[in-house]
């Protein structure tokens, strides 16, 4: 298996793995509630490729908004231009799971995502796995810090790459 995939398949498992840990002290999460908690407006920081190519963006221009729930559940949306400069689109749902809460102002958590990704077209159309019309289905783990009103989040995107991305809850 390579680095990369053993990578993307690591975050993946650890996001997995700290849902029940963190379950045992909630209340129950399912159906979720229709309450907003908070709502948390985002950027990418910093973005690297595992396997680098000279057509390769780094410069991702994401900005993206997400509606949190007092259960942790959540519901967003974000632009950004993909790996080969291509205006993309990512709707989603996901769930938090805190992993460290080392004080009431600071949260060590993981996040696992899931939604349609849209924009990988023409000749990167087959870039992204199951990609049909330009619309696949994806799978976004990452671990993050939540300090006050600010967050930010280290996020594996398959076996390419890696991000980071910081934000504000209001």
């Amino acid at each position: 298996m390579s680095e990369r995939r053993r990578v993307g398949l690591l975050g993946l498992a650890l996001a997995l793995l700290v849902a029940p840990a963190s379950q045992a002290r909630q209340e129950p999460i399912w159906p979720p509630v229709p309450d907003l908690e908070h709502v948390l407006v985002q950027t990418s920081l910093y973005t690297r490729h595992f396997d680098p190519q000279p057509d390769h963006n780094n410069q991702q221009e994401l900005i993206g908004i997400e509606l949190h729930n007092s259960q942790r559940w959540l519901a967003g949306g974000a632009r950004f231009l993909s790996s080969f400069d291509q205006e993309a689109f990512y709707l989603y749902v996901g769930r938090e799971f805190p992993l460290w809460e080392p004080t009431d102002n600071v949260t060590v958590r993981a996040k696992l995502s899931a939604g349609l990704l849209h924009g990988y077209r023409g000749e990167y159309q087959d870039n992204i796995p199951f990609n049909r019309y330009g619309t696949a289905p994806a799978a976004l783990p990452s671990v993050g810090l939540r300090w006050g009103r600010f967050e930010t989040d280290l996020i594996v995107f398959g076996a390419a790459g890696a991000m980071v991305i910081g934000g504000v809850r209001f």
